[in-house]
């Protein structure tokens, strides 16, 4: 609860703070980083990094890329940062965003927002990345990959965003950064003969070992520096985590033997093959220089370390009064949210009530109408029933009566039609009747004359068989 309160309030504290950072997140119909690819020697980004966690970023400033981020959605922590060396400046200010994309790619919002801005907004925010929230009572800090200190103010700003963050715990953060500070302004920056030519890579290796069980806490950082000058060089360092005044110079292509199987940092390891051995040797001296303590250079450095030794005894005397200002800012913005919340809480309650009333009498007009609306529509309804049931009783009587007179009259009715056809059927039966007697008569004499001339036939076809049978013939004549 402690924690979540805490975060509540330096949510707060920071939204008040101006400054805008953009960042966009990289599809994959995409070549490489997009516009970012320019912080990459001859634009091709280290390849090797193929995981489908592993998420591509084009850090933005006020619509302009600033650096470019590989970013590990399983981890939640950037695996590397690539970026150009500019000159730094003198104000830091920290202001901490988020990639609401990452977590959301369906949202509207393209480009980094503070992450006060989008709390409840943005589905899913933290799923994906690491928050503020993560960072709040664990013991480490966000610690950046790409140094603000090695950036001036727009790149600076651009640098607070909680994707080029890894925790580190505070002694480690502060010597990693110094280190990196030293190494690239005091070694690398001088043998470089063109200071845009100065390619610059800060990554972290994941380690098993979680944050709040969600975000991952690097067992080793590295710098890859790539000088693609007429004269190409490049050099890798790497820091331990358990050991935080370690600081080991090695070549790229044993950097890369730490790091994933198969990946290249640089295309043809910028030069590494070929690059001049006395100018390894030269920037390795100045690095061993570093790690040892002493400063490299002649009066400019010399002024430059008093006045960090200046800036240091200030920080030191400034400190009680940072840290009561730091204390009255919470106290202050802890009555601040209290006030709000408890006006907040009023609010609500009454503002519930008034709701809850209105919303009462609503639905009790609404009952009332519909209940009068119902029995205004069923008048007419039922009185056009009644009139039609009127009507079908009407007619069922008028049937009743007419089907009861046909069944009173029929009996009557076919008596006499029977009786009165009585004589037309006799009478028209007479000349049938003769006829039918005729006939009877006729056929009878036909048949005795057709049965006596059948008799003469058949005596007369005997005869002659008999005469044909016993009598000899004769002569024609005869």
């Amino acid at each position: 609860e402690w924690t979540m309160k805490t975060s509540v309030v330096f949510l707060l504290c920071i939204s008040v703070f101006p400054g805008f950072s953009q960042g966009r997140v990289v599809g994959e119909d995409e070549t490489g980083f997009a516009e970012c690819n320019v912080f990459f020697p001859g634009q091709v980004p280290p390849e090797g990094f193929t995981e489908p966690f592993h998420v591509k970023i084009c850090q933005q400033y006020n619509k302009k890329p600033r650096f470019a981020t590989l970013y590990s959605t399983k981890d939640k922590i950037p695996l590397y940062s690539a970026f150009k060396y500019t000159k730094p400046a003198q104000n830091e200010e920290e202001n901490w965003l988020v990639e609401p994309q990452i977590d959301d790619p369906e949202n509207d919002l393209h480009e980094m927002v503070r992450e006060a801005d989008i709390v409840g907004t943005v589905a899913n925010l933290g799923a994906n990345q690491a928050l503020t929230s993560d960072y709040m009572g664990s013991g480490y800090e966000r610690g950046l990959l790409n140094p603000s200190l090695l950036n001036d103010e727009d790149f600076q700003m651009a640098t607070y965003t909680l994707t080029n963050a890894v925790p580190l715990s505070p002694s480690l953060s502060k010597s990693w950064h110094r280190d990196i500070e030293r190494v690239v302004e005091q070694a690398l920056v001088p043998h470089c003969s063109k200071k845009d030519h100065l390619y610059l890579l800060a990554g972290a290796i994941p380690s098993s070992v979680r944050v709040k069980g969600k975000v991952s806490v690097p067992e080793t950082l590295w710098l890859a520096a790539c000088c693609d000058a007429p004269e190409g060089w490049s050099l890798g360092l790497v820091k331990k985590m358990n050991d935080e005044n370690s600081l080991a110079d090695l070549m790229v292509g044993e950097l890369e033997k730490h790091l994933l199987a198969g990946v290249h940092l640089f295309r043809g390891n910028c030069g590494e093959d070929n690059q001049s051995q006395e100018k390894t040797k030269a920037i390795r001296q100045a690095v061993s220089q570093i790690r040892s303590g002493e400063q490299v250079g002649t009066s400019d450095n010399q002024e430059a370390k008093d006045s960090g030794l200046v800036r240091k005894v200030a920080g030191i005397i400034a400190t009680p009064f940072i840290k009561l200002l730091e204390l009255l800012i919470y106290v202050f913005v802890g009555l601040v949210k209290f006030v709000f919340y408890f006006l907040w809480l009023v609010i609500k309650q009454v503002g519930g009530t008034v709701l809850n009333g209105i919303y009462s009498l609503w639905n009790g007009m609404v009952s009332y109408l519909k209940a009068i609306s119902m029995v205004l529509i069923s008048i007419p309804y039922d009185v056009g029933r009644v009139i039609v049931n009127i009507f079908l009783g009407f007619l069922q009587i008028v049937q009743d009566v007419a089907f009861l007179t046909y069944r009173i009259l029929r009996i009557p009715v076919g008596f006499v039609l029977h009786l009165a056809a009585f004589p037309y059927h006799s009478i028209c039966a007479i000349p049938s009747v003769l006829k039918d007697m005729a006939t009877g008569i006729g056929g009878t004499f036909s048949l005795v004359i057709d049965a006596t001339a059948t008799l003469l036939h058949g005596f007369y076809y005997l005869a002659g068989h008999i005469v044909k049978r016993f009598v000899p013939k004769g002569s024609s004549d005869d």
